[in-house]
């Protein structure tokens, strides 16, 4: 599994995965809210998204695991 790690502190603004669904490398799949700008973070790995551990408002501190990707 390839996980996807906070590269900083702050709050999950949306989520643009689910669980089962298949991703690019370098897809936009994350956008974070950090000091009233969001960032958005990528896959880091083409797969299928095999867990999810935030929703949408969530605070997440740096290196927090945000999803799982099954590299295929």
């Amino acid at each position: 599994m390839v996980e996807l790690r906070a590269p900083m502190a702050g709050t999950v603004a949306r989520l643009g995965c689910r669980v089962g669904d298949r991703v690019e490398e370098n897809e936009p799949v994350l956008h974070l809210e950090v000091m009233k700008m969001e960032a958005e973070l990528y896959a880091p790995a083409s797969g299928v998204v095999r867990e999810v551990r935030v929703s949408e408002g969530d605070p997440v501190e740096e290196e927090d695991v945000l999803l799982l990707i099954e590299p295929v």
